[in-house]
């Protein structure tokens, strides 16, 4: 576990957002290396989740939900779907965080991938109990999206934040043994026949996909880490794939840094990524909040 690591992913989620916002919604193939100006929905959930993780030292349903009403409502120019402020001014209303508020909205809950753009935190924060880290994500995600598509979207996108940190070998094998629904299992066999065929761009989304669920993007991102060789190139690759790019190109963006490092991000992205030093200074208290509970779990 190293800092460098928490930073590069929470940071490297933001500058995946950033680049792919600009472009989100264009159905054809665009190569850029240019940052939007600002970050969307994607970031500020994030940061809610970091927030909260670290004020309770760990999972509070109450108040992570109430991380995510107050930040919605101090910036509901963010780019948030439809569903997810309906929730939060039923949450603002008195609502419990863990009624599955969305099956209200959508016949048997959202199966968006609003669940798995956010999680990055809880991969970090729960890297080391794999039992854990899916049980955690299921809550997190249920605050907004209760479908089990979502839920389990979320699991495998948090636990490919927790096996990049560690650097996992086993990369492929591992995601395959965890997850636990057989669409997801599909999609990871088809990631590794697609890692031969990376520039067909055409049957990488006709087979994983580049859409809004959690099942046309979660396994999307994990390709475009695995496809390439610097985080640079992950994100670009991520957000060339057009459709939900912002948020495929965030998740993609969390894996991606924290295998490679806070140092792997360019400096010219660095200095244009709007709110840099409160989220670098956020993944910092983070990993000191799980050093010191790691180290109370030691002694």
């Amino acid at each position: 576990m190293k800092m460098e690591r928490f930073t590069g992913c929470l940071t490297g989620l933001a500058i995946g957002d950033s680049l792919g916002a600009p472009l989100e919604g264009f159905l054809s193939f665009t190569v850029t290396a240019d940052l939007g100006s600002h970050y969307t929905d994607d970031t500020a959930m994030m940061i809610g989740i970091a927030e909260s993780l670290i004020e309770c030292k760990g999972f509070n349903g109450d108040n992570m939900a109430q991380k995510f009403v107050s930040n919605y409502y101090k910036e509901p120019w963010r780019g948030y779907g439809s569903g997810p402020p309906r929730i939060f001014k039923m949450i603002k209303q008195g609502r419990r965080w863990d009624e599955c508020l969305d099956k209200e909205i959508f016949p048997g809950g959202s199966y968006g991938n609003g669940a798995a753009m956010r999680i990055a935190p809880i991969g970090l924060f729960y890297f080391d109990d794999i039992k854990k880290l899916r049980e955690i994500s299921h809550k997190t995600s249920q605050i907004t999206h209760s479908h089990p598509l979502s839920m389990e979207g979320a699991a495998l996108e948090a636990y490919a934040v927790s096996l990049a940190l560690i650097r996992e070998k086993n990369f492929i094998q591992k995601l395959y043994d965890f997850t636990i629904l057989d669409i997801y299992k599909k999609k990871i066999k088809a990631i590794e026949h697609l890692l031969t065929e990376k520039e067909n761009r055409d049957r990488v989304v006709r087979e994983l996909g580049n859409g809004v669920t959690a099942h046309e993007s979660v396994p999307t991102a994990i390709f475009s880490f695995l496809s390439t060789d610097s985080f640079k190139d992950s994100v670009i690759y991520a957000v060339s794939l057009g459709g939900d790019t912002d948020t495929i190109g965030a998740m993609t963006g969390a894996i991606s840094g924290a295998f490679y490092g806070y140092d792997s991000i360019p400096k010219k992205w660095l200095e244009k990524l709007e709110n840099r030093d409160y989220i670098f200074n956020l993944a910092t208290l983070l990993f000191k909040t799980k050093k010191k509970l790691l180290d109370l779990k030691i002694h």
